[in-house]
């Protein structure tokens, strides 16, 4: 066994998260009385995203994000709702919202035969995280979930992986293997801690200068020939 310890990104790794968030939203605009549009979802995505990137980045809390994304949504909109509500229901129905990637479920059983160990290492907001865990077939599957609000740091920081390797002291930057999709957190936060990565990349996206990148697959069933 080349890596004992296997470390998953969650969203769009393992869950279809751009599903899931779709689906939450239209729940969060019926119980709010907001149209629900590709337009409307468009606008929303777009300052999520721009929100989250700052987060990544560290200049914002997940706190001011998961708020702020509703605040600005309904300023452009000039829509009277209450951000807080909106927001809550939202997270709500994102915690239901469990749609597990093509073959995902299929190769975490074969490593867990195989006797690797299996975590979750993700920003994402903590309770709607257990919630998904929880109400999934990832949750007898994975021995844990390290989430960055209770880290008290979040990926790409070295601090969050160094939080990792105090809760698994046998892990080591030999034995152990972050996969996950996004180059600026998973890959970044690898590169960061010295420890192996493996780029999930479905979309064939373009590769970024100055990252070490030990593995790239498209499929994951491609990682049961790297591990």
């Amino acid at each position: 066994m080349k890596y004992e310890y296997l470390l998953f990104d969650a969203d769009d790794t393992l869950f279809d998260f751009p599903k899931a968030s779709s689906r939450a939203f239209e729940n969060m605009c019926r119980a709010h009385d907001i149209p629900y549009t590709p337009e409307s979802y468009r606008l929303y995505h777009e300052i999520n995203l721009e929100l989250w990137t700052a987060f990544d980045q560290g200049e914002v809390t997940k706190e001011f994000v998961t708020l702020e994304r509703y605040v600005r949504f309904l300023r452009t909109l000039d829509l009277e709702r209450d951000p807080a509500a909106c927001n809550r229901d939202y997270l709500a129905a994102l915690g239901e919202g469990i749609y597990p990637l093509p073959h995902a479920e299929a190769v975490c059983r074969e490593l867990k035969e195989r006797g690797h160990r299996m975590y979750i290492v993700t920003n994402a907001v903590a309770s709607v995280q257990r919630s998904r865990l929880r109400g999934s077939v990832f949750a007898e599957l994975f021995e844990g979930a390290f989430i960055s609000e209770e880290a008290g740091a979040a990926k790409p920081s070295r601090a969050y992986f160094d939080y990792v390797r105090r809760q698994l002291p046998g892990m080591t930057e030999e034995n152990a293997l972050v996969i996950g999709d996004s180059l600026s957190t998973d890959i970044q936060g690898a590169n960061n801690a010295g420890l192996p990565c493996c780029w999930f990349n479905p979309a064939g996206k373009l590769r970024r200068e100055g990252l070490r990148i030990d593995y790239e697959i498209s499929d994951l069933r491609e990682l049961l020939e790297i591990v």
